[in-house]
């Protein structure tokens, strides 16, 4: 699509949303908890800070605002807010003297303004041996910058089992003549923005709502080393009997979040 001539701000919204999983056998009730305090630990407040922080250098926004918390007993959240043009300190000055509301630090009301988010949740099986940890992201832009710069980014920050990625635009914006725009770019599938190597990885499947701006792509491995899924023991550790019944659960744990539905 050729380069838009706008009257005045690009209203567009742009939200690019992932529910990434990784999975883990831990064999006995202390392995489990090991497991959850590992990725409590690897994936903490500060790190998610710093990832989500990599993502905004990625897309081009400035980083106005920073909230993170580490919950008890596990999980951690991390709330950033961001513009596509920096704000001094006095222009929010200026900002709190003139608008009423919240304080400058927490403001949300410009269109220039927008975020980036991202929740943990680290769960396991009392009796499977399965343990499994799932990262909410959300990445909300407003204006020319553009999420999807960040999908690859993303996807590689965690270790990624299954990706269930959503992309939609919503709102309109004006060209100087006057027409309405709902989007500004062309699009057919989030899987046109995945390098060759994710794609190369990962099963993919596509629902799209075209006509209303709606992308919708998820992604489970393709194949994977039985070594990576055990945690506190090796593959030498266990029977083959055994190997053969953990790649049964993994993968079914797999499938049952890939296909949003239990295949017991």
């Amino acid at each position: 699509m050729d380069r838009l001539r706008l009257h005045g701000f690009n209203n567009l919204t742009k939200t690019l949303s992932f529910n990434i999983y990784d999975i883990c056998y831990a064999r006995t009730e202390q392995h489990r908890q090991e497991y959850i305090a590992y990725i409590d630990e690897a994936y903490n407040a500060e790190r998610l800070t710093q990832i989500l922080t990599d993502v905004s250098d990625i897309i081009g926004a400035n980083i106005l605002n920073v909230a993170r918390q580490d919950y008890e007993p596990e999980g951690a959240s991390v709330t950033i807010l961001i513009s596509e043009e920096p704000v001094t300190e006095a222009e929010a000055a200026k900002q709190a003297l003139e608008e009423p509301g919240p304080l400058p630090e927490a403001v949300v009301g410009h269109l220039d303004k927008s975020h980036i988010t991202v929740h943990t949740y680290p769960e396991s099986h009392p009796h499977e041996g399965i343990s499994t940890f799932r990262a909410d992201i959300d990445v909300s832009t407003c204006g020319r910058i553009s999420p999807l710069k960040a999908l690859n980014y993303l996807i590689h920050s965690f270790e990624s089992d299954i990706v269930m990625c959503d992309y939609r635009v919503r709102g309109f914006t004006r060209d100087v003549d006057g027409h309405k725009h709902f989007i500004d770019h062309d699009i057919t599938s989030i899987q046109n923005f995945l390098s060759e190597d994710t794609r190369e990885r990962y099963q993919m499947v596509d629902v799209n709502v075209y006509q209303e701006n709606m992308f919708h792509t998820k992604m489970m491995l393709k194949d994977f080393e039985l070594n990576d899924y055990l945690f506190g023991m090796g593959e030498k550790e266990v029977s083959d009997e055994e190997a053969d019944r953990i790649v049964e659960r993994v993968e079914r744990e797999m499938q049952e979040i890939f296909y949003g539905r239990d295949m017991r």
